[in-house]
């Protein structure tokens, strides 16, 4: 899918809160986006902004947006994302406007360091009025830091971010570091990544929200001394108050040395409710870059949510804030929710402040009366303002006869550009439906979009399906999958319902043993014809593993998938496929590194080794050199057969 539109606007400052309407809106029931999707690698965000320094913002009153969505974000139980779809969302953040993106945790797994090191050459190297700073999470030791660059640096503004516990409950328990060792570690891994040429370094201090403030202004000024241009200040597990935390940052910014040569940043975790308040609290007491994700999704109960902090500060930045304003395009903000809940697989709940279904829905009387005298009476932002579009303003309906033509006005109408192969098995989706139902809703296109386009590559696709059950006897399934080679598979199983049955044929198919760890469904719209959508969560049972940042722990991956049909049985079937598809392209990624490319990096190692050795050594080195490099041409040679 291509960018359809390009939003332009110039605001130095934020203009006062003053929406701006169509003339007519009957009713008030559901939005959906009108600006552009992910695929295009051009990135229009014509915004203003200052120039870039990693340790100084000309304008003081401008605030960075750092987005952690594809780090912090997908730490999320079931929010595994491939590495098109991570690639897709860093696309969209950089069109939102963002200034950076944590691209990853690149000493986590092979995959997340190939997918930070794709997002730095693609999108940080973007032919764009604005590319945003890549940046990947280290833990501080040199292998991570290592890592870190090595998949960032290829960046046009490339960014380290490293990290060390300094509450007491953490460096007791979990690092069994004494406050000396940390401070140390800290200032020799700050110089580290500042000596392997980043010159843009940015130092956490984990759980500074129950950190000793003292110790707090010395580990920061340490760390300053170092080379660090960016310090944040995370309240790691939502601890603080709004007012708490803002004090905080006004300590830091009065009692730490060199400050003023530096960036304050905040990291608000969401354990009480109260990360927006929070950043906000960190934002007005001197911080200028935050830290958030898109819908709040990431670890426990989430972080900062960046449609919340943007279009707060949007809002009431000139009003209240004295004047905080930020570089957001924030008519990109609908299609990056979206994105993100899609390939994540986290629902955004319905009353989710911005972006939730009924952030603008009117039922009450009441409202509805107020509505149609006067919008701002109970809408202090316009749904365009955030890039939706009233769906009832559109003159397309659907129905059985549509052709493909309407069909794809209407999906542009929704923020859709859908061409070439995928507008045809969506339309073919959508005959089907149409053929069944009477009336197709923005919602129904909806659903059937995320189930043809929002899918991970296909490894085995869904042909076929049929059930018996009831309660004369067990449950029993049929199905029919067809392989990447196009090759049918068929099997037959019996379950404890239709479901059951049908996951048990598809496992005979597939032979991977998996763990069905969540299963959820839900009607997308009211009436017994309602398409169903599913969402499923999977752990194989020889998981793929990854390393957490905060605690460093291996946990094992689980991958969810969604699947939306009229029938239930259907509906469940896709969403099993979907996940199974992006484990096994999960997993054959990992296992797709060519041999001899590993054979030739190791091979290079061992020349510039040799070389240096040959001047003061004798043959033997030499031969036992040529003996490894011998055993590995025949491992790659193996590997190969």
């Amino acid at each position: 899918m291509a960018s359809s539109i390009c939003i332009s606007r110039q605001p130095i400052v934020p203009p006062a809160a003053t929406p701006f309407h169509p003339k007519s809106a009957p009713l008030f029931r559901s939005f959906y986006f009108r600006n552009a999707s992910s695929g295009a690698v051009g990135i229009c965000c014509s915004l203003r902004r200052p120039e870039y320094i990693p340790n100084h913002i000309p304008d003081s009153k401008y605030v960075r947006i750092f987005d952690t969505t594809l780090r912090d974000g997908e730490q999320s139980p079931g929010a595994t994302m491939t590495t098109k779809e991570k690639l897709d969302i860093a696309r969209q953040l950089a069109r939102l406007g963002v200034d950076i993106i944590e691209a990853g945790f690149p000493a986590s797994s092979d995959a997340d360091f190939a997918a930070v090191t794709l997002i730095a050459r693609e999108v940080g190297n973007a032919d764009a009025d604005h590319v945003p700073v890549i940046c990947g999470l280290s833990r501080c030791n040199k292998t991570d830091i290592e890592k870190a660059w090595e998949a960032v640096k290829y960046a046009k503004k490339p960014r380290i971010h490293t990290f060390i516990a300094t509450s007491e409950i953490h460096m007791k328990y979990k690092l069994k570091m004494t406050p000396e060792q940390v401070i140390d570690k800290a200032k020799s891994m700050v110089a580290y990544a500042r000596s392997l040429g980043c010159d843009d370094v940015e130092f956490s201090p984990e759980d500074a929200g129950r950190s000793e403030r003292e110790f707090l202004y010395r580990i920061l000024e340490e760390v300053i001394k170092a080379g660090a241009t960016t310090l944040n200040i995370p309240d790691t597990v939502g601890y603080t108050l709004p007012n708490e935390f803002g004090q905080l940052i006004a300590d830091i910014k009065a009692n730490t040395r060199g400050i003023d040569n530096v960036i304050i940043s905040t990291h608000c975790q969401n354990d009480l409710g109260l990360s927006t308040a929070n950043t906000l609290a960190g934002a007005h007491a001197g911080a200028r870059q935050l830290e958030v994700t898109i819908n709040g999704i990431g670890e426990r109960a989430g972080n900062a949510s960046l449609e919340e902090v943007v279009m707060a500060l949007k809002c009431r930045g000139e009003q209240l804030l004295d004047g905080l304003y930020t570089g957001i395009n924030t008519q990109h903000i609908i299609m990056a929710s979206k994105m993100v809940e899609e390939y994540s697989g986290l629902r955004v709940q319905p009353h989710k402040a911005i972006v939730g279904a009924n952030a603008f829905a009117h039922e009450s009387g009441i409202h509805q009366d107020g509505m149609l005298k006067n919008k701002n009476t109970y809408e202090i932002i316009a749904p365009e303002d955030i890039g939706l579009l009233r769906s009832n303003e559109s003159g397309i309906v659907l129905g059985k006869l549509s052709g493909r033509h309407a069909l794809k006005a209407k999906m542009l109408e929704l923020g859709y550009d859908i061409d070439g192969k995928e507008l045809d098995d969506l339309f073919a989706r959508f005959k089907a439906v149409a053929g069944n139902k009477k009336i197709i809703t923005d919602d129904d296109l909806i659903a059937l979009v995320s189930d043809e386009v929002f899918q991970p590559q296909v490894v085995w696709k869904l042909e076929d399906v049929q059930v018996t059950c009831g309660t004369l006897g067990l449950s029993t399934a049929t199905v029919k999958l067809s392989g990447a080679d196009g090759k049918k598979h068929i099997a037959c199983s019996v379950g404890t319902g239709p479901v059951d049955a049908a996951y048990k044929a598809v496992d005979l198919i597939v032979k991977i043993p998996v763990t069905l760890v969540e299963y959820s469904m839900n009607a997308v719209t009211e009436g017994i014809d309602a398409i169903a959508s599913t969402r499923v969560l999977i752990r194989g049972e020889d998981s793929i593993t990854s390393t957490q940042s905060p605690t460093g722990e291996t946990v094992k991956r689980t991958f969810s998938g969604t699947g939306a049909a009229m029938d239930i049985v259907i509906s469940s079937v896709r969403a099993y496929v979907s996940a199974l598809n992006k484990m096994l392209g999960y997993q054959r990624r990992l296992e797709a590194e060519d041999p001899k490319e590993s054979l030739m990096k190791m091979m290079t190692l061992f020349s510039r080794a040799s070389h240096a050795a040959n001047a003061s050594t004798s043959s033997g080195h030499a031969a036992l050199t040529f003996c490894v490099i011998t055993k590995l041409v025949t491992r790659s040679e193996t590997l190969e057969q």
